[in-house]
């Protein structure tokens, strides 16, 4: 089980997340004036309801949309809609007030498992910007030989020194609090990646930058 899982297996040879379990939004390509049809709803008050790990949440509290994001680090879907698709959503709808984002983990293999929780170990004030190096630097983490070191060169950018990087993905406490989130993510009907709720409504695959603003729109 994950929860039994030391450093060198979170940092072993596991594979990328394959598109099996990353759903691409290619296949389901709107007009831009259209609003994407949603997979379903959850109840929201049930979704926003405290788990295991304090929510990371870009944006304002009393912002009219809520976005809840959940995503695997080594989701190459994912990495898609952080470096293409929310930037513009960011400066659009979050920093004006109209939307906020919180984003939750869901790995899908080790690496995944690992990355999350450096992202996690960092200072509060880094831990986007830890996240967002590590979609764009994705291919040179997830799929290298040596994950320790690739990981830890980028962990130093962040401020973590050796001993820190090691006692942060020894962190068994961590490690299953991370898990629990996946699990939590799994109740909601979460079972690939990127998986949006957008007040309630579920929508999976990289959404872009009209997709996600015609649903956000439609809910304004």
């Amino acid at each position: 089980m994950m929860s039994q899982l030391n450093r060198r297996q979170l940092l072993g040879t596991a594979a990328l997340a394959t598109a099996a379990l990353s759903v691409s939004a290619a296949g389901s390509a709107l007009a831009q004036t259209d609003v994407p049809k949603s997979d379903g709803s959850v109840d929201m008050k049930k979704l926003l309801e405290k788990g295991a790990l304090e929510d990371k949440v870009l944006g304002q509290a009393d912002a009219p949309v809520t976005i809840v994001e959940y995503a695997s680090m080594t989701c190459s879907h994912c990495a898609t809609f952080a470096v293409n698709t929310l930037p513009a959503i960011e400066e659009k709808y979050i920093k004006t007030g109209k939307a906020r984002l919180i984003f939750r983990e869901f790995p899908f293999d080790p690496r995944a498992t690992a990355a999350f929780m450096l992202a996690r170990c960092a200072p509060d004030d880094r831990y986007f910007p830890m996240v967002d190096v590590l979609f764009k630097q994705q291919m040179q983490w997830a799929a290298a030989d040596d994950a320790q070191a690739a990981l830890l060169q980028i962990s130093k950018l962040a401020g973590f020194t050796q001993e820190t990087f090691n006692a942060c993905l020894t962190n068994q406490q961590l490690l299953d609090d991370v898990n629990a989130v996946r699990e939590r993510g799994a109740e909601f009907g979460v079972n690939a990646t990127p998986t949006f709720f957008i007040n309630g409504q579920k929508y999976s695959g990289a959404l872009s930058v009209e997709q996600m603003s015609a649903v956000i729109d439609s809910m304004l």
